[in-house]
């Protein structure tokens, strides 16, 4: 260990000794382990006996790695080419890979014959039966769909939109979608309005995928208002197609322009027109084909344009190399179809697993409703949300008690840091053999650059590796990587899932620029805030950047302090805390403000628990972080995915107006951190 990392343990908050919970029984049995190998015989020159050594070499020689992850993920094209990459082509930091390649996403994705009776799809969910999809039904309506889309005049480089729930017709439209060379753009029906228009205008779509009605926590909720008022503000519809996702349609009572239903669509061509096979568009690595939304909480959501190429290799690498799933697996995530989870998920395809979709509340029928599907469909991989995982802890819902769970290798979470405890209540109450992968990436990417790993070992509070190829380190200054200390998240080489543009960006790129360059020239600044294990390689994630708490200098994550008063929660009451920084007026300096939200919602914040709150933080934590004031608060803001709103209370407290968008599930709650009289000095 270098004098550097030393000198950065003495202030460290966190242990670079954590306990570990899990070790792989046979880890030279997993996909990583014999990759490994196959490089190490392949590249005699190079110490590859670690994985360490390993994530070294993939960082150090990208040409060759991302070559050989092609290769070993067996990605389909009509031509490789031998370009890989060439720095001197970096056009604004931005990198042209694979120029000579030609390939098609949704191939890669339909890698079964036409005929397989392999199942490729289960969907169900709350107030939904079971419906399983085979690969060859699954090809034969992406034909139909992709045929229709033609008919209809979508060509290479239009947009399609889809306003829906996740369901096998999002898969199938959005597979056609990229088959033809056009791109993908999908968010959930749990989006109001105007999140949905802020979103569409800025893209164009020439049509649009959605439902009649949805069911979420027991309730049958009418989509068609909000569908009409979205069509509206969309001019650019050629067609609007509508799923009877609940009940059976009521085209007659429809005010949509362009209106057909879903199967009046798939119909469109007839079946003596119809080819035999699909025609995939052979397609540039970095042409584009899904656009993804930042969260947009204080403004108009940035779109972010993805390459089906740049994606589809970064998957295959996480899934197949670092998850070790395969064909004989069946692979489950909780999410939406407006959060990159949901591409994630379907990328399983892309290896021959079967995927599992479920749509509506994970709470109902019951709380222990998804861990249930683990033994009725044999899951072997689960993921879902830290905030799931916590809420299963504060109802005490225990699924190792209620479920069998044998087939279960894998528990997946993002979305939020997982908490150590929560490492905890996995392995005593979920399984004790399992690969807990807390994993960490964004919209930005649309993958990963830090997460999970079947060959290591999984430590308490630590996501467990950086990726391969992700090059990340943690820069407390320019070109000052550090260790066991907290400071922003920076890639120092390029890497293939860069997005290839913004939507509507002008040729100068400043949107894009702006967005990840400017901070640091020629490389990308995440603005994630970061904690970097130099002694097991594992990774801490502590929150955003620009919410970044900094109290006389000394910077550091919200995480930090939730970690802390999270243990309080029970038996003092609170049922959520929000932690932001406050700049101090005249001076060049902020202070830390904890928000409570009370259970009872007529409860005070005591004097004794404020001091029993600060008291805790000091000990646990440092002086430093204790919080200058602790506040009772009605509500606390979430986004729709449930992360919490930190930036946008962060400038409301600063003295800024902040106009509250479509991305927030409770936007009202934002008018409570207004004009706070305690902090109003």
């Amino acid at each position: 260990m270098t004098a550097e990392v030393i000198s950065t343990l003495t202030d460290n908050v966190l242990p670079i000794d954590p306990k570990c919970l899990w070790k792989p029984s046979n880890p030279q049995d997993t996909q990583m382990e014999k990759f490994r190998e196959l490089m190490q015989t392949k590249y005699q020159q190079v110490k590859l006996g670690n994985y360490q050594e390993l994530w070294k070499w993939s960082v150090e020689n990208p040409e060759t790695f991302w070559s050989e992850v092609w290769d070993y993920t067996d990605i389909i094209a009509s031509n490789k080419g031998s370009h890989v990459l060439d720095r001197s082509e970096l056009m604004d930091s931005i990198p042209v890979w694979f120029k000579d390649s030609r390939l098609n996403f949704a191939e890669n994705l339909l890698w079964a014959k036409k005929d397989s009776d392999k199942v490729a799809i289960i969907s169900t969910g709350e107030g939904h039966g079971r419906r399983s999809i085979t690969y060859g039904q699954l090809y034969n309506d992406v034909l139909k769909f992709a045929e229709a889309l033609k008919a209809l005049g979508v060509t290479k480089g239009d947009r399609v939109a889809a306003y829906i729930p996740n369901c096998p017709e999002a898969i199938i439209a959005m597979l056609a979608t990229t088959s033809i060379g056009a791109l993908w753009s999908s968010t959930s029906p749990d989006f109001g309005t105007t999140g949905v228009l802020d979103r569409f205008t800025q893209i164009q779509p020439k049509v649009l995928i959605s439902v009649n009605s949805v069911i979420y926590n027991g309730k049958t909720l009418n989509h068609i208002p909000k569908l009409e008022t979205v069509v509206q503000g969309l001019p650019c519809l050629k067609k609007v197609v509508v799923i009877p996702f609940v009940e059976p349609l009521n085209e007659e009572n429809y005010s949509i322009a362009n209106y057909t239903s879903w199967s009046d669509f798939l119909g469109s061509v007839p079946e003596t027109k119809l080819p035999t096979e699909i025609k995939f568009e052979q397609l540039p690595f970095n042409h584009p084909a899904f656009i993804m939304f930042s969260s947009g909480t204080t403004g108009l959501p940035k779109c972010i344009v993805h390459s089906g190429a740049g994606l589809l290799l970064q998957l295959k690498k996480e899934h197949i190399i670092h998850g070790d799933l395969g064909p004989d697996d069946v692979f489950f995530y909780y999410t939406t179809t407006g959060w990159m989870m949901w591409n994630w998920l379907v990328a399983g395809l892309s290896v021959g697993a079967t995927i599992v979709l479920w749509d509506g509340s994970p709470f109902k029928p019951a709380p222990i409703s998804l861990w249930e599907l683990v033994d009725e469909l044999n899951i072997t991989h689960f993921g879902t949300s830290a905030k799931y995982i916590q809420s299963l802890q504060e109802a005490n819902v225990h699924p190792k008690n209620l479920c069998k769970l044998d087939t279960l290798k894998a528990v997946y979470s993002t979305g939020s840091p997982l908490k150590p405890e929560s490492f905890d209540f996995v392995y005593q109450h979920i399984k004790k053999d399992i690969m807990l992968g807390s994993i960490t990436g964004g919209t930005d990417i649309c993958s990963l650059f830090a997460g999970h790993n079947a060959a290591l070992p999984v430590y308490r509070g630590e996501i467990q590796c950086i990726c391969l190829g992700m090059n990340i380190q943690s820069w407390a200054d320019a070109n000052k990587p550090v260790y066991a200390e907290a400071a922003d998240l920076v890639c120092v080489t390029p890497f293939p899932c860069m997005p290839v543009e913004m939507f509507g960006d002008g040729p100068e790129r400043a949107k894009y620029m702006s967005a990840y360059f400017d901070v640091y020239p020629n490389i990308w600044y995440h603005g994630d805030f970061v904690w970097i294990n130099p002694q097991t390689g594992g990774v801490v994630m502590l929150g955003r950047s620009d919410g970044t708490l900094n109290p006389n200098g000394v910077r550091f994550g919200s995480a930090e302090i939730y970690n802390v008063v999270d243990k309080l929660n029970v038996i003092s009451g609170i049922e959520d805390t929000l932690c932001v920084g406050q700049k101090i007026k005249n001076e060049d300096d902020e202070r830390v403000i904890l928000f409570l939200k009370m259970k009872d919602r007529n409860s005070k914040v005591s004097d004794d628990l404020v001091k029993k709150i600060k008291t805790t933080i000091r000990s646990e934590l440092s002086p430093r972080h204790v919080p200058a004031f602790v506040l009772a608060i009605a509500d606390i803001p979430y986004t729709i995915n449930g992360k919490k709103v930190e930036v946008a209370v962060k400038k409301i407290l600063s003295g800024q107006k902040v106009t509250a968008t479509g991305t927030l599930s409770n936007p009202e709650s934002l008018g409570l951190y207004y004009d706070i009289p305690e902090l109003s000095q």
